[in-house]
């Protein structure tokens, strides 16, 4: 089941749709918003079986990955945002100083309006319902595109979106890039977009025609820092399964390893140990490890395996047929090849020699900030350090991926890598208009602040 483009004529009266919807009213009680999370669940659960087949057509991914990354996780978010939507919701109370007494304020969570969510190939099922659950749960309509790079996930995503909720409110338009454009010509109140950098420059620009808030997921290369202190073999199975993982297509894989150059060679060896005892001894026949999505992508990573400078310690070409990538390590590349200079996006993993954690920080604050950074030592004061004097979207310490299960810990990027924030509350809130409201009695009424300004009121007010 192929996705159907979008007329693009069609598109204007599309997002009017959405937006008489939102002003309608409906969207804001709690109730409407309960329904459309649980038409959301309601997708991963009637849709599960489909949308996992067409993951493994797409992308070849194993069914058991696509039910912990894209399926189990996603609705595991939606149970959390259900179950903790009442008190996000209510108006939250701010404290008073004295001069502002005898008023009370509080902050009063409002939905935006009409968001529009772009959403990625790699994950795809949860990049778009996790942004989608957060903009129906604070109250928006929503339009939402799916990726044309994986059509049958695509199309029977659309589907099933168009069957379990409200077809007036929520809106998914399929197509390519012309769609993504077209889209981006129209108001909204809010853009969610989740893809690389350099698109993620175009998205920033069309909101900036309308002053339109963004949040931007993007990417970048996530560095690993390998203190001298580690469980080398726990490390390096981490490693391997993280680089490894939907064929390296995550926007927080681990894209480098700095690690302290007296265990350099054990840590290469015990990647390459892991990569087999995961794939076998040869892993690009393995059914248990996921294709790179298209030619056009298995063509930039051949690129980048042409001209590293780099030692090949095992893997190191695409099959052109199956388009399967050998998790590949390299060892030593040179600093200023491409391959250290791209996002990867790709199950390869170059490894560098540093002396010390002093000279890996050096090495990664020279280049833009990353999304995630993974620090692996048994040190509590080592990982402190490395977070407090290095600047990225998250910090894991001792694994790689992690932080972004838990809902109370939000995600996002900086930099090149993104801004703003969602998961659980960071969500909610980053698709409402937090509204500061200030209520005060008519009595006492505080003349002082009148004119005419007299020498006592002037004394008082400049005090």
């Amino acid at each position: 089941m192929a996705h159907a483009d979008t007329d693009l004529a069609t598109i204007p009266d599309t997002v009017a749709t959405a937006r008489r919807a939102f002003d309608d009213g409906r969207t804001r009680p709690i109730e409407w918003r309960r329904r459309q999370l649980d038409g959301l669940l309601t997708v991963l659960d009637v849709g599960a079986a489909e949308l996992v087949a067409a993951l493994g057509r797409d992308m070849g991914k194993p069914a058991p990955e696509a039910h912990f990354t894209d399926i189990g996780t996603t609705a595991t978010d939606i149970k959390h945002i259900r179950k903790h939507l009442a008190a996000w919701m209510r108006p939250r109370k701010a404290k008073m100083r004295m001069q502002d007494r005898p008023g009370k304020g509080h902050i009063l969570p409002e939905p935006l309006g009409v968001a529009l969510i772009i959403a990625p190939w790699n994950y795809p099922v949860q990049l778009t319902l996790g942004p989608l659950a957060a903009a129906l749960a604070a109250g928006n309509t929503a339009v939402v595109k799916p990726s044309e790079l994986v059509p049958e996930t695509s199309g029977i995503l659309a589907r099933l979106l168009r069957e379990h909720l409200d077809p007036e409110a929520v809106a998914v338009v399929e197509g390519g890039p012309e769609v993504s454009t077209a889209l981006l010509d129209q108001r909204f109140d809010h853009i969610f977009f989740t893809g690389s950098t350099s698109v993620g420059r175009v998205v920033a620009q069309a909101a900036a025609k309308h002053l339109t808030p963004t949040v931007l997921e993007l990417g970048g290369k996530s560095p690993v820092i390998v203190a001298s202190d580690v469980n080398l073999d726990i490390t390096a199975k981490r490693l391997a399964w993280g680089k490894s993982l939907n064929a390296g297509q995550t926007c927080i894989a681990p894209d480098y390893v700095l690690v302290d150059r007296r265990h350099k060679d054990a840590l290469v060896a015990g990647i390459v140990a892991a990569i087999e005892q995961f794939y076998g001894p040869d892993p690009s026949t393995s059914d248990d490890l996921a294709k790179i999505v298209n030619e056009r992508h298995a063509e930039r990573i051949t690129k980048l395996l042409a001209d590293h400078g780099g030692t090949v310690a095992c893997g190191g070409a695409v099959n052109p047929v199956t388009r399967k990538l050998a998790p590949t390590v390299i060892v030593d590349p040179d600093p200023g090849s491409a391959l250290m200079q791209e996002e990867i996006f790709g199950p390869v993993l170059p490894i560098l020699a540093v002396d010390d954690v002093d000279e890996a920080v050096a090495f990664i604050n020279r280049r833009p900030k990353p999304l995630a950074l993974y620090v692996f030592s048994n040190e509590a004061h080592v990982a402190e350090d490395v977070a407090a004097r290095t600047s990225s979207g998250g910090v894991c310490v001792n694994h790689v991926m992690f932080h972004i299960g838990p809902p109370e810990l939000p995600f996002g990027g900086v930099g090149d890598a993104g801004h703003g924030r969602y998961h659980g509350q960071a969500g909610f809130d980053a698709l409402s208009n937090l509204k500061p409201v200030y209520i005060r009695p008519f009595r006492p009424d505080l003349s002082l602040i009148y004119p005419p300004y007299t020498k006592l009121k002037v004394k008082l007010l400049t005090r």
